[in-house]
């Protein structure tokens, strides 16, 4: 909105042409972003509060500590993220680039599935919520709807390809595969930050570690100087997604200052399935669906233990884990909750490197 306002003025006004760089909207929607969500969280948590009262419903088969530690504490602060997220973007970015609304569709369309579920779960004060098969059909309209956006916006040869990290100049080309692979990416990558999602603090900082990897990413594959230079595909356009992983950035750090342990709110599915679906869109729209993968790796580690657990007990009868996903087995071994959380945010960090070391590596 500021871009579209003062774009024409900085013809005229010189000092105004600091708007046309995408590294200082970047940085002016990671504070918008972060005051928004750090002003008006108390608000919303009281909010939540009046009306959850008995706060999000805990697993019973769950930690017995949480039973007793965190019962009582609102759930739906992805809903505080939101807030500090869209607008930010809205404010910040070129809304001209058809890149921010198909991450923003995927987002909110993420976010209202996400809301669903933890409305029946505080409803019917159960931890069940919406039947993951219903979760699971809408998570791929939506996907798809987007990917065939992504796929339109897109120009050829790289409009339904898959890139290869570590090898300069490789396309694979899908076809028609193209679609359902990225919709798998998306929806994978949401589900992966909702099973993470399970201690204070846990989730929200590898969500920032990657939004500030890929938005590093999206600024140079969106240059085609710098895209040339590193030798990566250079794909328009997707540089004005570097303002909206800003803004996620903001968001996460003003919601972590009410998430970090003893958590005052918990972000639940109206965030996890949101920010999830939000890092798969935009590593598609990259066209680095695969390094998404690397640095979100913590996340996949959390949904193959689900995996592994739910398939090993199903054959064999036996548990690989004391407990799924990932983190509850660490918590089962006798490590306390806030070791968990920062040695996984440890992991995150190792692995953003990584994954940011492809784009020389090649």
């Amino acid at each position: 909105m500021l871009y579209d306002l003062i774009a024409g003025m900085s013809k005229d006004v010189n000092a105004l042409n600091v708007f046309r760089y995408i590294t200082f909207r970047t940085g002016g929607a990671t504070m918008t972003a972060f005051l928004l969500t750090f002003i008006f969280g108390p608000y919303v948590i009281a909010m939540l509060k009046a009306r959850q009262r008995r706060g999000q419903p805990i697993r019973e088969d769950g930690p017995q500590s949480h039973i007793i530690m965190k019962q009582g504490t609102p759930t739906m602060g992805g809903f505080l993220i939101l807030f500090g997220l869209v607008p930010s973007v809205l404010l910040w970015a070129d809304l001209t680039n058809h890149y921010v609304w198909i991450v923003l569709f995927v987002t909110l369309g993420f976010g209202a599935v996400g809301f669903a579920d933890d409305y029946l779960k505080v409803s019917k004060i159960s931890p069940k919520g919406v039947p993951g098969r219903v979760k699971l059909f809408f998570e791929f309209v939506i996907a798809i709807i987007a990917m065939w956006a992504l796929v339109s916006v897109a120009k050829e040869p790289m409009a339904t390809a898959l890139t290869i990290p570590f090898f300069k100049g490789v396309l694979l080309q899908l076809g028609g595969f193209f679609f359902l692979f990225g919709a798998l990416v998306i929806v994978g990558s949401s589900n992966a930050v909702n099973l993470t999602d399970g201690l204070d603090g846990l989730a929200i900082v590898p969500v920032m570690i990657a939004a500030a990897s890929f938005g590093l990413i999206v600024y140079l594959v969106g240059n085609a100087v710098f895209a040339e230079y590193l030798q990566i595909h250079f794909v328009p356009g997707t540089g004005e997604l570097a303002v909206f992983c800003g803004a996620l950035i903001g968001a996460g750090l003003g919601f972590l200052w009410y998430n970090a342990p003893p958590a005052m709110i918990f972000m639940g599915d109206t965030g996890s399935l949101a920010l999830g679906g939000a890092l798969g869109a935009i590593s598609v729209a990259a066209k680095h669906e695969l390094v998404l993968a690397i640095i979100g790796g913590l996340f996949v580690l959390e949904a193959v233990s689900v995996i592994v657990q739910v398939a090993s007990f199903k054959l064999t009868g036996k548990r690989v884990f004391r407990m799924a996903p990932l983190h509850h087995h660490f918590e089962q071994k006798g490590w306390a909750e806030p070791t968990v959380v920062v040695r996984f945010w440890i992991i995150a960090v190792v692995l953003a490197m990584i994954g940011l070391a492809t784009l020389k590596l090649r």
